[in-house]
């Protein structure tokens, strides 16, 4: 059994003013997750959303809720977040030098899901410790543009970083974000991505439905 593919429209990209009803439409249009980016203005130049939003959003929707956490100080937001309802809680391996052990050991005991993130700019060998310890991240997050805005285009050669993690960890959830779409989704899928961030190439589409579903069947035709 290898691992398997999810599909997790950003809602970065969803219009804001009907958060509801937009992740109503892509939970229908056959999304497997909601990916929420949560930055703080200080380790991204952005600033999005935060536990209120996640709460709000909880209310309307069941769905797994895969926060991406581009701050600062992510064990600052353990608490407020599974408070709130969040399911995954990725962090970003920049930002934890010291106190990684202690931050996945918090989200898990809160009942999240610990994930790990990389920008462009940071070797790969930076996460295999937390993936290889005693209590290890269960998802890594490589970032295919640098992270804090979105709608750029998608840089290739991470999937080098891609290839070098499934080769390590065969079961191991790898998910690719930023500029994923159609044109990109091959590239990904082959090189061993199976969690597939896509912000405006599912909400821009005419047909969102069209667009998940190719996506899952690239990663499951990769797996094969």
């Amino acid at each position: 059994m290898g691992v398997v593919p999810k599909i997790a429209p950003s809602m970065l990209s969803s219009d804001f003013a009907n958060l509801a009803s937009e992740a109503q439409r892509m939970i229908g249009s056959g999304a497997d997750w909601l990916h929420m980016d949560i930055m703080d203005g200080h380790f991204v130049p952005n600033l999005t959303i935060g536990a209120p939003v996640i709460e709000s959003l909880r209310k309307h929707t069941e769905a797994y809720l895969d926060c991406h956490l581009m701050v600062t100080n992510p064990l600052d937001y353990v608490e407020p977040l599974a408070k709130a309802g969040a399911s995954g809680f990725t962090f970003h391996v920049e930002a934890t030098k010291d106190n990684w052990r202690e931050l996945v050991q918090q989200i898990k005991s809160k009942g999240m899901r610990p994930g790990l993130a990389l920008k462009p700019g940071t070797p790969i060998e930076e996460v295999y410790p937390l993936v290889e310890d005693e209590n290890p991240v269960e998802m890594v997050l490589v970032m295919t543009v640098e992270p804090g805005f979105g709608g750029q285009k998608f840089m290739p050669e991470m999937m080098d970083k891609v290839r070098a993690l499934r080769k390590k960890y065969p079961l191991l959830d790898i998910e690719v974000d930023g500029g994923l779409g159609p044109s990109t989704i091959d590239a990904a899928a082959s090189a061993g991505a199976n969690c597939i961030v896509a912000g405006s190439s599912v909400f821009g589409a005419p047909d969102p439905i069209h667009v998940i579903s190719l996506m899952r069947n690239s990663v499951e035709a990769a797996q094969k």
